[in-house]
């Protein structure tokens, strides 16, 4: 495999991107959006510029990568050559459905489809195509260029064949590989968001404040971000789409989203991606500030 497709220009699809262009990939990046396609590009340098500040990268090597990366508007164009498709559309079921049903159309027979989602079943992904023994799970975690762990799903019907070569990409990457089988959530965000949710819920029921049960995970669990200062940087939207991918698919009550977290994500809070969630966020700097919704 050496053509990698990326589908998704958003944090997730320019940090894979990123990191297949660093290991020295051909990358074509696919996004409906030019500004978005624009915004990635800006991204990777600057993430590129901080790895060289670190002495993690050279000039030289920022150069390569950059110029390993092609971006296309168009899926056709992105996708005909590719070895390799991931795609890091929005987790919407029925967005990737869309896609993966394009991408049987597009892709050579050879090609591996791959999906990034962090909870919605790749076996019901696999059934959009005709090649379910080439769909698999591929779940980086955020921020991709540093995190290690690359979650490997597989698919019923995915073969020993398509698994072992996305073990074997994934350490090329320099990333570590865990293999999991295909559950809602599967593990990363089966605990994950549970946890999340408590918070919120703890939040919601007049426990603790924003600070304080986020300082209570820090200090006393040694978790190095607190969980609702997570849930604002992964997204409220996204939280609460994993809260119904595992309360439909487990079916136990456990799972189902706080209402406080409803009501934030309908309200357009969603974090730090629109400014304001469980904290409030300066454009112009990394400082935050407790919502006052919840200073009230």
């Amino acid at each position: 495999m050496k053509n990698i497709t990326v589908i998704g220009a958003g944090t997730m699809g320019n940090g894979i991107a990123h990191v297949f262009a660093q290991n020295g990939y051909n990358v074509s990046l696919v996004d409906v959006s030019k500004d978005a396609l624009q915004k990635a590009l800006s991204t990777i340098a600057k993430n590129l510029d901080r790895q060289i500040a670190k002495g993690l990268l050279t000039d030289d090597q920022k150069l390569k990568t950059l110029g390993n990366l092609n971006t296309y508007t168009e899926l056709q164009k992105g996708a005909e050559q590719a070895d390799l498709v991931v795609e890091a559309a929005t987790e919407n079921k029925a967005l990737k459905l869309k896609i993966f049903a394009e991408l049987e159309l597009i892709c050579k027979d050879s090609c591996i489809l791959a999906s990034n989602t962090s909870s919605i079943s790749i076996t019901q992904i696999a059934a959009a195509t005709k090649r379910a023994d080439k769909v698999i799970g591929m779940h980086f975690m955020n921020p991709v260029p540093v995190m290690k762990l690359v979650e490997i799903i597989r698919g019923y019907s995915t073969s020993d064949e398509t698994t072992a070569a996305i073990v074997e990409l994934s350490k090329n990457l320099k990333k570590i590989p865990v293999e999991v089988n295909d559950y809602p959530g599967f593990v990363a965000n089966r605990i994950l968001m549970p946890m999340i949710n408590e918070a919120i819920e703890t939040l919601y029921h007049g426990v603790a404040g924003v600070e304080e049960i986020d300082s209570v995970m820090k200090l006393g669990m040694a978790h190095p971000m607190g969980p609702l200062h997570l849930a604002d940087f992964i997204g409220l939207d996204t939280c609460l789409s994993i809260m119904r991918v595992l309360h439909d698919g487990l079916g136990n009550p456990k799972y189902a989203p706080c209402p406080l977290l409803v009501n934030m994500v309908e309200s357009g809070n969603l974090g730090a991606k629109t400014g304001s969630g469980f904290y409030t966020y300066d454009a112009t700097s990394k400082e935050k500030r407790v919502s006052d919704y919840f200073r009230k």
